[in-house]
């Protein structure tokens, strides 16, 4: 038998993220697809595999978000390990060339167009089963091109 009862649920303070946001930067131009990129980082103990994350962008101080698309196969991020996601296709010409991979290798999204074109203030979420995993502002004056945390 179920007791009913007016018990509050245990509050657990908010760790840190074991995925982050490490890099977001801006495409020079829309065409230029390649040269717009997040770079993730493992921060964490185990291994996280994306297959199956979202990402999402949005603007800080709306509820508004637009989902990118869904990482698939996706890959595996091993504890300290990064891995840059690119927005373009390596193979399309007009995307220009992706960027070198002597110590963060490249995961291409194959999107058709840019999503940091509305400059600062745009909020990047990466998900999983609805809930967020990740998440990141994007401010092209900050190293990195992450806003920092008030």
């Amino acid at each position: 038998m179920l007791s009913v009862g007016m018990q509050r649920p245990t509050e657990y303070p908010l760790r840190p993220m074991a995925i982050r946001f490490v890099e977001i930067k801006a495409a020079e131009n829309t065409e230029q697809l390649n040269s717009e990129w997040v770079i993730l980082e493992n921060d964490g103990k185990q291994p996280f595999n994306t297959r199956g994350c979202g990402m999402t962008v949005g603007r800080r101080g709306s509820a508004k978000k637009s989902l990118l698309g869904i990482i698939d196969p996706g890959f595996v991020l091993q504890p300290g390990e990064r891995m840059r996601m690119c927005t373009g296709n390596p193979a399309t010409e007009k995307h220009g060339p992706p960027p070198g991979e002597d110590t963060v290798k490249n995961y291409f999204l194959f999107l058709p167009k840019t999503y940091l074109n509305h400059g600062a203030g745009t909020v990047l979420t990466l998900v999983l089963r609805g809930l967020p995993v990740s998440k990141a502002e994007f401010d092209p004056a900050q190293p990195g091109g992450i806003a920092t945390k008030p």
